[in-house]
């Protein structure tokens, strides 16, 4: 066995008597702690936690702050707690999550020590509209702007090593939010996936979910549209300046490889520090990116030469077509060679 214990982090916001189901599953049939958080939940609640109390850990925090914030709240209890290695799973408090798929995370990560465990729900049969679309459209941005696919991003049944808990409470987010950041940060840190199918459970059609489709989608996409935006920026400057200098000197290829060289410049500076927030110094990123570039840029003044002699006339149509064929060639670069970063799992051992 990878780890000396588990731990089921359990956070609640005005749960119902399905929270107390769920800690009493898990108190039968597993000898895992239990640690709920009583995310500012009203009054009328408090017998509820009262009961949990009798089997669990309550930890409270006095006004609502969000689920990223309870998660947090947990793994602060939970790291100055704790002697040796712990499994850490996180569950929901409305029953969606069985006691065997707990269970399942839990072996899938003692067999999996230096991943992030993840309960995928299949998205079959008789599941509420905006639940489905909601998880097909995450998953479709996800994938794009983090380079892995994962089949369920919005689950809440997740598992992962206590040596992950700094690197944990790094992570930006108090609501929602903080479930994308976790995957996010987990593909850019090279902290890999592990998918467990999990059985599919809805309570009538969700109504128990305090997610809110407009100001909870705005804050887990935030992160998401900064992953990209470096590149829209980049392009509209090299765009900019590839009209400015085309009027100027009516050369295409000096407009090309002078609007090139300094969006270049642009591009690598905001993903170094605002897209990949890597660290490694400034020499061995800059000669990896330039070289990219440098492969880019030859690939460009070829792709829009051929382009606009052959087929499309209209050197502004081509520029265009040209750029979003590069685009996803230059992101998969930056992403697995320029800006990757160093394994973790050397965090767990």
């Amino acid at each position: 066995m990878s780890f000396d214990k588990y731990f089921v982090i359990i956070p609640a916001y005005e749960p119902d008597e399905k929270m107390l189901g769920v800690i009493d599953d898990v108190r039968s049939q597993t000898d895992f702690s239990i640690i709920v958080v009583n995310d500012g939940s009203g009054k009328d609640k408090a017998p509820l936690f009262e009961q949990a109390e009798k089997s669990a850990v309550v930890l409270n925090h006095e006004i609502n702050r969000g689920k990223g914030a309870g998660i947090k709240t947990a793994l602060k209890y939970i790291n100055e707690n704790i002697t040796g290695k712990a499994g850490i799973i996180i569950a929901d408090a409305d029953g969606q999550h069985k006691i065997g798929d707990i269970k399942r995370i839990a072996a899938a990560l003692d067999e999996n020590p230096s991943k992030l465990i993840m309960g995928c729900r299949k998205f079959t049969g008789n599941i509420p509209a905006r639940s489905k679309f909601g998880n097909n459209v995450t998953k479709l941005v996800f994938s794009f702007a983090a380079g892995v696919r994962v089949s369920d991003t919005q689950t809440g049944l997740r598992g992962f090593s206590s040596g992950y808990i700094p690197f944990m409470l790094e992570l930006s987010g108090e609501r929602y939010e903080f479930e994308m950041n976790m995957l996010l940060e987990c593909a850019r840190e090279n902290i890999g996936f592990f998918e467990v199918p999990i059985e599919t459970v809805y309570i009538g059609k969700n109504e128990s979910s305090h997610f809110n489709p407009i100001k909870d989608s705005i804050r887990i996409y935030k992160d998401i549209i900064k992953f990209s935006c470096s590149s829209l920026l980049s392009f509209i400057v090299d765009y900019l300046l590839y009209t400015v200098f085309n009027l100027i000197t009516g050369s295409l290829t000096f407009s090309n490889i002078g609007a090139r060289v300094l969006s270049s410049c642009f591009n690598f500076g905001m993903n170094k520090k605002f897209v990949f927030k890597n660290k490694d110094g400034l020499g061995r990123t800059a000669a990896k990116y330039f070289l990219l570039a440098a492969f880019i840029l030859a690939a460009n003044t070829v792709l829009l030469y051929l382009c606009t002699e052959y087929l499309i006339s209209n050197k502004y149509i081509a520029k265009i077509l040209i750029e979003v064929l590069l685009f996803f060639i230059s992101w998969a670069v930056q992403k697995s060679f320029v800006f990757r970063k160093k394994e973790r799992n050397d965090q767990i051992q």
